[in-house]
């Protein structure tokens, strides 16, 4: 195939919101957006079907056909730093529990991904099946770090959210944050209690997995750390967080749902309650600071439950 059609379709309402808000750069990489896609379309002989909305903050999604005719899809991120880090957690699982890595280019941050059901995740599922659907994929996504990786770590990741929230400690939520900014310090301090390092999608919810062909369910979009596995189950911990506080006896039910998770991945449940409020805050803080007061207040006041 000598060249691909026009690539016209414009960014989806929530990317370009969220990369504008980078200033000049990030207004820069949407005025380039198409002909960053046309290039790609063209060099890897792929037809373009549509642009997936609402998509993600900071890439795009165009569901392709290859040249054969096998449906795929090209992920473009603003973010080419954090593509690198999916390519090369991507190619480690080499599609056992995470979606399958087809090519790749990462100082274009560009992805070629197989095609999954991009409309229906975990999230289309009863919450009792959801939860449970979203424990056995995540169990195969841990996995021993790659040979000499040079992904970063839970506590090196963790360190640049501790200095954001301490420079943003402010009340009526400084209480939180200190609570929260002392629970990390111990258990990064606690090492023989974290267990061996694994492979982190970094990023999991039930949001981030999705109906597959190949196997029921597959993990996509990680945001890959090495480290304890806690860290990685704080995000199924609060997954439906809105519908959760809005329930009767929703302290109760947090509680219960976090020994649960717990004791299904044999993980220390009080290493997985303080992962989770520490993200929960971090989080809700850095929500309100952007002007989302709801999504702030509701992650403040989940980790105050905990």
């Amino acid at each position: 195939m000598a060249s691909a059609p026009q690539y016209r379709a414009e960014p989806p309402e929530r990317l370009v919101r969220h990369v504008s808000a980078h200033g000049d750069p990030g207004r820069a990489w949407l005025a380039g957006l198409s002909g960053l896609v046309e290039g790609l379309l063209r060099r890897w002989a792929l037809i373009p079907e549509r642009v997936h909305a609402p998509g993600g903050r900071t890439s795009v999604l165009v569901l392709v056909r290859q040249e054969d005719g096998t449906p795929a899809a090209l992920k473009v991120a603003y973010e080419p730093e954090r593509i690198a880090a999916e390519q090369r957690a991507l190619e480690h699982w080499n599609g056992v529990g995470a979606v399958r890595l087809l090519r790749a280019d990462a100082a274009s941050g560009a992805l070629l991904l197989e095609r999954l059901q991009a409309d229906v995740s975990l999230r289309s599922l009863a919450e009792a099946k959801a939860q449970l659907e979203a424990a056995a994929t995540l169990q195969r996504l841990w996995t021993a770090p790659p040979a000499g990786h040079p992904l970063p770590t839970v506590a090196e990741h963790t360190g640049r959210l501790a200095e954001r929230l301490r420079a943003l400690r402010a009340e009526p939520y400084a209480e939180l944050v200190d609570a929260a900014l002392d629970r990390r310090e111990a258990l990064l301090g606690d090492r023989a209690a974290a267990g061996p390092d694994v492979l982190l999608h970094g990023d999991y919810h039930q949001g981030h997995v999705l109906a597959a062909e190949r196997m029921p369910w597959l993990a996509v979009g990680p945001r890959p750390l090495v480290g304890e596995r806690a860290y990685d189950l704080a995000w199924p911990a609060r997954d439906r967080v809105d519908t959760l506080v809005a329930a009767p006896g929703a302290a109760a039910a947090t509680r219960r749902r976090l020994t649960k998770l717990a004791d299904a991945l044999d993980v220390d449940r009080d290493r997985l309650r303080d992962w989770t409020l520490f993200r929960c805050v971090a989080t809700g803080v850095t929500a309100l600071t952007r002007g989302d007061r709801n999504g702030g207040e509701l992650h403040l006041e989940y980790a105050g439950w905990l």
